[in-house]
């Protein structure tokens, strides 16, 4: 009788596995880059759409300093400047809504960008 009941436990855990029940969905880590690769003063997207509790790693590409301010949320903002090619930091947007955000140095020439999270 137990040997019977541990086949139709683990059938009922394959089964589980097989249909995503108990497993935790994964979060995703995107990539903007600040500073285009062409060399313009702009986020590279500039707009996206995420889930929440997705990541989005902010990376300088050219012509920094740069810098991410998320209009209203300054635990999501970054306002430190990333001089170096290649220094980044990484944002987990974990509540639905739209986020706006700009760089400090760069907003009077436009670079500024905007993040959905759904």
């Amino acid at each position: 009788m137990s040997r019977l009941l541990g086949i139709c436990l683990a059938t009922v855990l394959s089964l589980a596995g097989l249909l995503g029940w108990g497993s935790a969905a994964t979060a995703a880590t995107v990539e903007v880059k600040m500073g285009t690769d062409s060399g313009l003063l702009a986020f590279e997207p500039n707009t996206m759409t995420i889930g929440a509790g997705d990541t989005v790693k902010f990376v300088n590409n050219k012509l920094g300093p740069h810098n991410a301010v998320v209009e209203g949320h300054t635990e999501l903002s970054h306002t430190d400047l990333a001089f170096a090619p290649g220094e980044s930091w990484e944002e987990t947007f974990s509540e639905p809504g739209t986020y706006s955000y700009y760089c400090e140095p760069h907003r009077g020439a436009g670079m500024v960008g905007t993040i959905t999270v759904e």
